[in-house]
């Protein structure tokens, strides 16, 4: 099967709670450095922000996902995180690229802030075709230097 993308907003976190317990699961999986607060309140934080979470579904099992924040024509990325069991198996790199094809077709570019990137993060950011912007203050989705990330 392949890895799917599943977008969760603050409704469908509140009124199922293996929605809940599954977005829990995957950042209780990050290093603590990752996160700017506790994990509840950290996703709590981001749906009162008015952000969603993008995951990657596969076998009907949430294994990672990524943080949005949408504005006119931009999506801002932050927060990649995959459930521990599952790294280093081309989930994160999938779930990135199905990101920034629903936002390309939404009309939007995806955008990563610096501030929230470590080293790997920016290696696999170059690998599927994001380019530091010229201020250095974030990564944006280039389609075209994509094409040989795609995995």
């Amino acid at each position: 099967m392949p890895v799917t993308l599943q977008e969760i907003d603050r409704a469908e976190w509140e009124k199922d709670a293996q929605v809940a317990q599954d977005l829990a699961r995957i950042y209780r999986d990050a290093p603590a450095e990752r996160l700017p607060a506790p994990v509840e309140r950290f996703i709590d934080d981001h749906f009162t922000q008015g952000g969603v979470f993008c995951c990657a579904l596969f076998n009907a099992r949430r294994l990672g996902a990524v943080a949005v924040r949408r504005e006119t024509r931009v999506w801002w990325l932050s927060h990649f995180c995959v459930r521990a069991e599952t790294r280093h198996r081309g989930v994160g790199s999938r779930l990135l690229m199905l990101i920034a094809e629903r936002a390309q077709g939404e009309g939007c570019t995806p955008r990563v802030p610096t501030t929230v990137l470590m080293m790997g993060d920016q290696l696999l950011l170059a690998r599927l075709g994001y380019h530091p912007a010229a201020d250095g203050t974030y990564y944006e989705f280039h389609p075209l230097a994509s094409q040989g990330g795609r995995q």
